[in-house]
């Protein structure tokens, strides 16, 4: 089904990336965008991430058959409150963001109700850098979608925005929303704050002075997701502190036994330590690289 069009709010990387893939694959008449940034949409317009765009809600989503929300989570709610009145009934929405309940509870909140045509979703696709300049159309080829339908879940909303996924090259797979930001939090959430509580640390250290200057790869390949976008890990961060918090303290202990093992020098544990984890991760992970 070739949809007329469809209404990118909020312009970035992933939005932009969503829309310029779906542009460039024709499976769409119009793709339109939503910002406050007329620049920033100029630019997407410029290079061919839009075909229309407007800094007027009620102008960008009239209309729309699905519309995607790309913004940080802490606009989420702000900005379904302000385009609820301008939504057409048979509608779909979704939207990338990382955490999904937050999402939920906020569409739920502003509608009174989870909408049938509402669609939660997450790409786990992205770069260190942010902005529509950073968007492609590939961005998602062989990378991880993973929608997180309700109950309330319209299958037929549910497989229009599965199928302009997969149309993308991505993979999707539907997940339970709770588990969702449970598996995220320890696999994606804790990484970023550990990335930027680092950098943090070291920076200008008062022991150390500018110790980046004498960084290598390790250093670099482990710190790359500190230059992230700070505005969406600080929502990430509220918006699933529960989860994240958790994860943080398991980490936590592990640190603690970690000290104790380099304090006492115990060479045996430290070594089943690296051995066991090079090993999950040669396994599970090094051929995805």
């Amino acid at each position: 089904m070739k949809l007329k069009k469809i209404t990118v709010v909020g312009v970035g990387l992933i939005g932009g990336s969503f829309a310029k893939g779906i542009k460039e694959a024709g499976l769409v008449e119009e793709v339109s965008g939503f910002g406050h940034n007329e620049s920033n949409l100029k630019k997407a317009v410029e290079l061919g991430v839009l075909d229309t765009y407007s800094t007027d809600i009620a102008e960008a989503v009239k209309e729309s058959d699905l519309v995607m929300l790309g913004v940080p989570l802490g606009a989420m709610s702000s900005v379904l409150e302000s385009m609820k009145p301008h939504l057409k009934s048979s509608v779909i929405l979704s939207d990338v963001g990382s955490s999904k309940m937050s999402v939920i509870e906020a569409v739920k909140e502003v509608f009174g109700e989870l909408p049938p045509n509402f669609v939660a979703g997450h790409p786990i696709a992205g770069k260190e850098k942010s902005g529509v300049e950073a968007a492609t159309s590939d961005l998602f080829v062989d990378h991880r979608v993973i929608l997180t339908p309700t109950a309330e879940t319209s299958i037929e909303a549910l497989q229009v925005v599965e199928n302009l996924w997969k149309a993308l090259g991505a993979n999707v797979v539907s997940m339970d929303p709770g588990y969702h930001d449970e598996v995220l939090a320890a696999t994606s959430h804790l990484p970023h704050l550990l990335a930027f509580s680092l950098v943090e640390l070291l920076n200008e250290h008062p022991e150390l002075g500018n110790v980046f200057q004498y960084t290598a790869g390790g250093f670099r390949d482990f710190t790359r997701i500190a230059s992230s976008d700070p505005v969406m890990w600080r929502d990430i961060a509220v918006n699933n502190s529960e989860a994240i918090a958790k994860w943080l303290r398991h980490y936590q202990q592990s640190l603690t036994e970690l000290i104790t093992m380099v304090e006492q020098k115990d060479s045996d544990s430290l070594y089943h330590l690296f051995n066991e984890a090079k090993q999950a991760r040669d396994l599970h992970i090094v051929n995805k690289d």
